[in-house]
């Protein structure tokens, strides 16, 4: 049966370097470089087409990308900057059709109304968004548009005419339209999933879009290879419940806060920052992994486990004892981070009826001895304590702003660590910013 167009896609191309270009002129028609410390040994969050070129692309080293293109603009990324212009660009299209959802800092999608659904009608919309896009946003700001008999399909027309294009993917164009593009061109296939399906037998698009059902559920494992096969072929299918299994921050150090007491209040603000969202989402953690990248010589990482909790106040004494455990204590720091896991959602939450004698925490283990510590000793008399400052702390900062008060650990790095945005997480300003 003939699937008609159900969605419509909008992906912002290059979307951080086109906000350098837009918010700075002179750099527009350059290769340009985005990077979150202006160092050598920090990589490219982003680039513009014009270093795309040249073959820069995301995760190239600074010192890398000035080599492959001489010339080329390395700016400071400007998270706050990227996340004002992305709030005008959800308005501008706003402006023509309603959006159905934000997926990205980047990227949108919106569900075709069934008197919208004509190929000219759609391709119509796009005009108009990418008009709405220029005129209230900037002429810099491009988007890519994608029209599909689902979400997928519509993403991946978005994909198939960058930048600035316009593509519509219609029903009766299955598979064939799909047949130029790489298996690593599909959301979804990426390295070692593009090595599973070679073993397969799977060595084109072609051969993926012919294969049965049951032979991409083999090649997957499981359901999702079931659910490739139907988006493939244009059916509507509900997204997958996806629940956080995880939530962190890191920060590349810049040269002057590389020594350790300088990078030790970066990371406390990190840590501060996760707890904010954990309580902000309403989740708890079960467990702490703190990872170090040094300058010189190998990474170390390390977790700990402890009874579910928001509070910042305990899984501050925790990362500090993994702190004091790390390898190499006197060498200098490039990059640190920390990631909650475990997490579960509070209103499911089932408390301890007896705490552990030892407190909180059950074990800390660092994976490059792997053996267990003693475990610290956090017992607390009045845990509710921790919930009540926690609560006082966060009401303070949402109305007043984040350094109306903080955690005197953080005293050092008021000024550091700022707002970063992935492009699969959209900060709230209130939680992220300075």
């Amino acid at each position: 049966m003939e699937r008609p167009l159900t969605a419509l896609f909008v992906d912002c191309d290059s979307y951080f370097a086109s906000v350098e270009q837009h918010l700075d002129p002179t750099l527009r028609g350059r290769p340009v470089g985005v990077a979150p410390v202006m160092a050598e040994t920090s990589c490219c969050i982003a680039a513009s087409y014009e270093a795309k070129a040249f073959g820069v692309k995301t995760g190239t080293r600074v010192s890398d990308a000035r080599a492959m293109c001489p010339g080329i603009a390395i700016v400071e990324a400007k998270p706050p900057e990227y996340l004002r212009v992305h709030h005008q660009v959800i308005a501008a299209v706003e402006d023509c059709i309603h959006i159905e959802a934000v997926l990205s800092i980047d990227e949108m999608w919106a569900w075709l109304p069934y008197n919208l659904r004509e190929r000219a009608t759609v391709e119509t919309i796009g005009r108009k968004i990418k008009a709405s896009v220029a005129r209230h946003v900037s002429p810099v700001i491009k988007v890519s548009i994608g029209g599909g008999p689902n979400k997928y399909l519509a993403k991946m027309a978005s994909k198939m005419r960058k930048p600035d294009g316009l593509f519509i993917i219609e029903h009766a164009q299955l598979p064939d339209v799909l047949h130029p593009l790489k298996l690593r061109d599909f959301t979804g296939i990426g390295s070692s999933m593009e090595a599973r399906l070679l073993s397969f037998g799977i060595r084109s698009v072609e051969c993926l879009c012919d294969a049965t059902k049951p032979e991409l559920h083999k090649a997957w494992g499981g359901v999702l290879g079931d659910r490739l096969w139907h988006l493939l072929r244009g059916d509507e299918i509900p997204d997958l419940p996806s629940p956080r299994k995880s939530l962190g921050h890191s920060h590349v150090l810049p040269p002057d806060s590389r020594v350790p007491d300088k990078a030790w209040p970066i990371l406390c603000k990190l840590l501060h920052k996760a707890c904010e969202r954990l309580r902000a989402e309403h989740l708890l953690t079960g467990s702490l992994t703190l990872q170090i990248a040094f300058v010189r010589g190998p990474s170390w990482s390390a977790d700990a486990h402890t009874v579910e909790t928001d509070s910042t106040t305990t899984l501050m004494h925790l990362m500090e004892r993994l702190w004091h455990q790390r390898s190499e204590p006197g060498c200098l720091i490039l990059k640190v981070g920390i990631v909650l896991t475990h997490l579960c959602e509070l209103g499911n939450h089932t408390p301890q009826l007896f705490q552990d004698g030892d407190g909180a925490v059950s074990k800390t283990r660092a994976k490059t001895s792997g053996t267990p510590n003693n475990p610290p000793n956090t017992a607390d008399s009045d845990p509710g304590k921790h919930q009540r400052l926690d609560a006082a702390l966060d009401k303070l900062r949402a109305r007043y702003g984040r350094k109306v008060i903080y955690y005197g650990s953080v005293q050092e790095s008021r000024d550091a660590a700022p707002m970063r945005i992935s492009f699969t997480h959209i900060p709230n300003a209130g939680l992220e910013g300075d």
